[in-house]
């Protein structure tokens, strides 16, 4: 059984769940006179009983949607009109949570407690929160309101203005480099503090914040010559550099990453134990048949068909070893050949599939007339039912993380730690810096480690596979690298629109086999739903906000 981590103090639920939340995250937030703050505040327990709920708040584990936006996995069909003011969706507006985190700035900074490190460490990661909590709000929505202080809605002038964004950016790194200074180096794997903040989490982070500062999303105009790319350059830098230095490293064998917990190139992760923390990857994710449902993410024909050959190079390149040549070709045999990443990312039809509860030479087959009847899978005659989702079905599963020990009645006491960023990601954010720095070797190197993990060659280490001559064409092989290697890593969607080409890859319809056909009818690219591209750069600030504080100005559009 695992350890668990975090430790909480038992205080009164007026105070960690009555008085710290409210109905809804607008400006105006809760009143915190329902519990003495002294006592809180004066006692090194209760204020990291405090501090460690604040980890519950920001930091998200296991989603099985957190890449149904994207090209890689069905689920979600973008259609006109799915983003309104007064919607639900891809709403980041979290001013409660950053209520809290001020609360402990605010607090801590004028404490009393004696013991200053202890004080220093809260204080830490409060900062680091807070920068974190920003940056997904301006991912969404742009420049917001930049709040530093926890307001009192009694006192306090509630209708305050949007930052703009580079005002936002700027207390962003503010606020990581205070973190920085109050962090440890490094966490251990040992440690009774595991799962904590560090300075490595916090320098790599810094070095993703300003990434995104500098990218085409934040400037249209000037998408690869502003200054910002120097600034994002020498933080990604710095953050590889320190992460080596305290022993970080991809993890030798890549089907060890997530089942081996603890691992060498984990930079923050977190923490599962069941039964106080578990997920629903494995019960959003399996076949029905050995689950508790019908899966919600599947990967799609776009993603399967981007995976390299053994020898590095595209299906239809007449160049290498393994061409198979067009696509129709590649959807007879797709699971030949391929990048060893492919096998530990997807289950295909009748892919062997040695699962705990069934037969050691256990099989999943999704084409008709074969699949289990509880899967439904497309127009099933051994279901006796048309399927449901027939824009979810694709004819593949997501097989990356999958818990194989698991027998169909324990899906939902999964309780593998999640991995919120590694070091795979630190080096991919160096990469694409370095590459708009002039350091385009760099980048190359970084990726040939890479693959070289992976099991295939890298650029330049085989005569059909040579070096790239541009930034440009670097830059290519960065996005399609990392689609592979970050695959339902909840990094795809949100770094095509970083990128600037989400009408590009998004705006178009998905593809999978033919599943209400069997034999060779079943591989065929069939279109499962198609997904428009509407104003999705940035989300709109709710309305319901706006309402409140009338100081708050739209995004353009809305």
């Amino acid at each position: 059984m695992k350890m668990i981590q975090f430790k909480y103090a038992i205080i009164s639920a007026a105070f960690l769940l009555g008085g710290m939340t409210t109905g809804c995250d607008t400006l105006d937030i809760d009143n915190l006179e329902t519990y003495d703050e002294s006592m809180v505040w004066g006692d090194l327990n209760l204020a990291q009983a405090y501090v460690n709920n604040l980890y519950e708040e920001c930091f998200e584990g296991w989603s099985v949607s957190a890449d149904q936006n994207s090209d890689q996995v069905t689920g979600i069909p973008w259609y006109l009109g799915t983003i309104t003011e007064t919607g639900d969706s891809y709403k980041k507006w979290d001013y409660t949570k950053i209520r809290h985190i001020n609360e402990a700035i605010f607090k801590l900074e004028s404490s009393v407690i004696e013991d200053k490190k202890a004080v220093d460490f809260m204080l830490g990661q409060a900062y680091f929160m807070r920068a974190y909590m920003y940056y997904w709000m301006v991912l969404h929505h742009g420049g917001v309101p930049y709040l530093k202080v926890p307001q009192d809605k009694d006192k306090d002038d509630l209708y305050v203005k949007r930052n703009s964004t580079p005002e936002c950016f700027q207390f962003m790194i503010e606020d990581l480099d205070h973190a920085i200074s109050l962090l440890p180096a490094k966490i251990a794997g040992s440690s009774s503090d595991y799962g904590r903040i560090d300075q490595c989490f916090a320098k790599s982070w810094k070095a993703k914040t300003l990434l995104l500062k500098a990218s085409p999303q934040f400037n249209p105009k000037r998408m690869y010559d502003n200054a910002y790319w120097k600034e994002a350059y020498v933080a990604a830098k710095e953050a590889y550099d320190f992460c080596v230095q305290n022993g970080i490293a991809l993890t030798e064998n890549p089907a060890d990453i997530w089942l081996q917990e603890r691992g060498p190139e984990v930079i923050f992760p977190v923490i599962y134990s069941n039964p106080n923390r578990v997920a629903t990857w494995e019960y959003g994710t399996r076949p029905a048949s050995v689950s508790r449902d019908k899966p919600y993410h599947n990967p799609t024909w776009e993603f399967v068909k981007d995976f390299p050959m053994l020898d590095g190079k595209r299906y239809d390149d007449p160049t290498g070893k393994y061409y198979v040549g067009d696509e129709q070709a590649l959807l007879k045999a797709f699971w030949k050949n391929r990048d060893p990443r492919f096998n530990r990312a997807c289950l295909y039809n009748g892919r062997e599939w040695p699962v705990a509860g069934r037969s050691a030479d256990n099989r999943m087959y999704n084409a008709l007339g074969v699949s289990n009847a509880d899967d439904q899978y497309g127009v099933n005659p051994n279901a006796g039912v048309n399927a449901a989702n027939n824009d979810i079905f694709s004819g593949m599963y997501n097989y990356k993380v999958s818990d194989l020990s698991l027998t169909q009645d324990k899906v939902m006491t999964f309780d593998i730690d999640y991995i919120l960023m590694r070091f795979a990601e630190v080096m991919f954010i160096y990469a694409e810096a370095a590459n708009e720095n002039g350091h385009s070797d760099v980048a190359i190197d970084l990726l040939k480690q890479i693959r070289k993990r992976a099991g295939i060659p890298g650029y330049g280490e085989t005569v059909n596979l040579p070096k790239p001559t541009t930034t440009e064409e670097v830059m290519e092989l960065i996005r399609k690298e990392k689609r592979i290697e970050l695959s339902f890593e909840n990094c795809r969607y949100f770094d095509v629109r970083r990128w600037g080409l989400v009408n590009e890859y998004f705006n178009k319809a998905i593809h999978g086999m033919n599943v209400n056909y069997d034999g060779n009818e079943f591989f065929k690219r069939t279109e499962i739903v198609k997904r428009i591209f509407d104003r999705q750069y940035f989300f709109p600030i709710p309305q319901g906000e706006i309402d409140i504080d009338k100081n708050l100005v739209q995004n353009t559009g809305f």
